[in-house]
């Protein structure tokens, strides 16, 4: 069913948004207040359209914010960069949205199209393409499930805009549109994989704004009632497409290598148990890719990895890892889509160059630990 979001639901968005992001997508204060300030701009709500629910000719072309997310923590966006790229799409394909729809979960990639919405007066589509955050753009259910990439177009900082088309090529795409990300300063605004309502619910997973609102409202409730806040986020997710959350480790950030490099954030973290001698080592390209506690992989995409307060259960992302954080980190299980063949083939884990097999976390963690 589809369904009206307004400011008071920013908050809670924005949270479990940042937990699905596995540690990427963007800073979720800052997507936060960018849809803030617009919705009071033009004094509007945003409606939030059920993909089971669409027309198959409608046109959506989702929006989203590409780069190494530590630049705009640096570069506070303006607002204004998504809806011009999706302008300058649409004039390259001389026809106008009927919607638009996050390309992945994240802080500030879930708020990017509620950003567009709002300035525009569009609806958005409760679903997107990767069910969590990943770094390139070719790691998208759309691309694995037939949707091309191109044409996209960029927007940067400055009013800058460029179209790219490399036909059904989206690899290629986004080695192209990296370099120029780069040299728009780190950060631009995208829009792209224009699709119809049919090729959204043959491609999409489905309801991930619903599903991150539910998230972030579990956690404010628990700690609200003085429960575990993991505990309620284990509960949130029960029975939906995520329905596994294990607890990977409990302990205390000692070092953190972190570096923006060719448009993204890699690096790792370092962490220490509260007993002493159990160790955990997070690797992330934006996103937190790996869990090895004392060498053995405990989670791996495209499973995600979320790192949390330790008392509250809010997500941190990587580019806001400090030493001395006390955290939980949780592994959640992705959803069945994502773990095929086909797309353990676009973004499991020897895509980033990783010498692990992918295995799911409910059969690497046997039980909930919380």
């Amino acid at each position: 069913m589809s369904w009206t979001l307004s400011a008071e639901h920013l908050t809670d968005l924005a949270r479990g948004a940042a937990i699905l992001g596995t540690g990427g997508g963007g800073d979720p204060l800052i997507g936060r207040s960018l849809v803030e300030q617009a919705m009071r701009e033009h004094s509007r709500t945003v409606t939030v359209l059920d993909p089971d629910e669409l027309d198959d000719d409608i046109f959506v072309i989702p929006t989203a914010q590409m780069g190494a997310p530590t630049v705009i923590v640096e570069q506070i966006p303006r607002g204004t960069g998504p809806e011009l790229a999706l302008r300058a799409l649409e004039r390259h394909l001389g026809r106008t949205a009927d919607a638009t729809m996050p390309i992945e979960c994240g802080g500030i990639n879930s708020m990017i199209p509620l950003l567009v919405a709002a300035r525009a007066g569009l609806p958005v589509v409760d679903a997107d393409g990767m069910g969590r955050a990943f770094p390139e753009l070719q790691m998208e259910t759309f691309n694995i499930y037939g949707i091309p990439g191109s044409p996209m177009a960029l927007a940067g900082q400055n009013g800058e805009s460029a179209v790219l088309d490399t036909g059904a090529d989206t690899r290629r795409m986004e080695w192209l549109a990296r370099g120029l990300t780069v040299r728009l300063g780190g950060v631009a605004h995208i829009a792209e994989y224009a699709m119809t309502g049919e090729q959204i619910k043959r491609t999409a997973v489905p309801r991930t704004l619903s599903l991150a609102l539910a998230l972030g409202r579990s956690v404010r409730e628990a700690r609200e009632a003085h429960r575990d806040p993991v505990r309620g986020l284990a509960e949130a997710l029960t029975g939906t497409l995520y329905s596994h959350l294990r607890v990977l480790f409990r302990g205390k950030a000692v070092d953190v290598e972190r570096r923006t490099v060719e448009g993204f954030a890699r690096g790792k973290a370092r962490f220490a148990g509260k007993d002493g001698r159990s160790q955990l080592e997070l690797q992330f390209q934006n996103e937190h890719l790996v869990a090895l506690v004392d060498g053995e992989v405990r989670c791996v995409v495209p499973d995600l990895i979320c790192v949390l307060e330790a008392d509250t259960a809010e997500p941190i992302t990587t580019g806001g890892l400090r030493y001395g954080q006390r955290v939980t980190v949780v592994g959640i299980s992705a959803p069945a889509l994502m773990r095929t063949p086909q797309s353990l083939a676009v973004f499991g884990p020897a895509c980033f160059g990783l010498d692990h097999p992918f295995r799911p976390v409910e059969e690497i963690t046997s039980s909930v630990r919380t």
